[in-house]
């Protein structure tokens, strides 16, 4: 049995637990390690079944905590060449991950113990470099999409190979523009290479939908820019118009999500 629980979705930190009963693994670490621990002690899960960390980009609500806890727990840490020599010179990281990394390549699938097959792909964003994954873990198949500021071909295609597709559905776009930001954050995020809307992950869906996917997870939510209620309405009528019978649900932003288990 899979279990899958976001511990935080959104600007303020990001971090995903995915665990069976023998390993587990978190997607990004932007939270504290303390707050990671109590979040799955809540839900009778332990930090220590933890194996190893896999990292989206360097911006600072995915990688606040990862290098304290990898200091901490020295658990291996999976990312890209690119990502790793970001990091060398962030101030989360810098001079702590020493023994812990261990390389991915993009678009090449890498086995992980006995029951773990994961690919990182690329996807528009504007950090040194962002990257999608898609996994397989004991024969369920899950793609997540944190960060990315347009649908590309690729995207697409790693979310049509998925059972749960977990993708971001950051801003209403009406709500965007007539809110209170500055006008460069709003350039910014809806450039090609900020973040997508509630529409854009709609299209992503309309695309991507299979007769396979089960589950659909809305993350990274804005708290000035969305509501839960925008973001599953979009989605929800877009799965229905091309009659999927996949769930739906709208991840917390700071606080953790129910368990999920496949």
């Amino acid at each position: 049995m899979v279990r899958f629980v976001s511990l935080s979705s959104g600007s303020n930190g990001n971090c995903y637990f995915f665990g069976n009963d023998r390993t587990a693994f978190l997607i990004d670490i932007g939270i504290g390690t303390r707050t990671i621990k109590k979040r799955l002690a809540e839900r009778g899960l332990s930090l220590d079944s933890v194996e190893a960390v896999f990292v989206t980009h360097d911006h600072f609500d995915h990688i606040k905590s990862l290098g304290t806890f990898t200091e901490r727990m020295q658990k291996p840490v999976y990312l890209t060449h690119t990502l790793e020599q970001a990091l060398r010179h962030n101030f989360c990281t810098a001079g702590r991950l020493k023994g812990c990394v261990r390389y991915l390549e993009e678009g090449r699938e890498t086995r992980v113990g006995d029951s773990l097959r994961i690919t990182p792909f690329v996807v528009p964003h504007d950090a040194a470099q962002t990257v999608g994954y898609h996994f397989t873990f004991d024969d369920e198949r899950f793609t997540v999409m944190t960060d990315l500021g347009e649908v590309t071909d690729e995207a697409v295609r790693y979310a049509a190979l998925a059972d749960h597709l977990i993708v971001e559905s950051n801003y209403d776009v009406d709500m965007l523009m007539t809110g209170n930001y500055p006008p460069e954050l709003k350039r910014r995020i809806l450039l090609q290479h900020g973040h997508l809307s509630n529409e854009q992950t709609a299209s992503l869906l309309r695309r991507a939908s299979h007769e396979s996917l089960r589950d659909v997870y809305l993350c990274h939510l804005s708290a000035n820019n969305n509501t839960p209620d925008l973001a599953f309405a979009s989605a929800q009528k877009t799965l229905g118009s091309v009659g999927s019978r996949a769930s739906l649900h709208c991840l917390p932003r700071s606080s953790a999500s129910e368990l999920f288990t496949f």
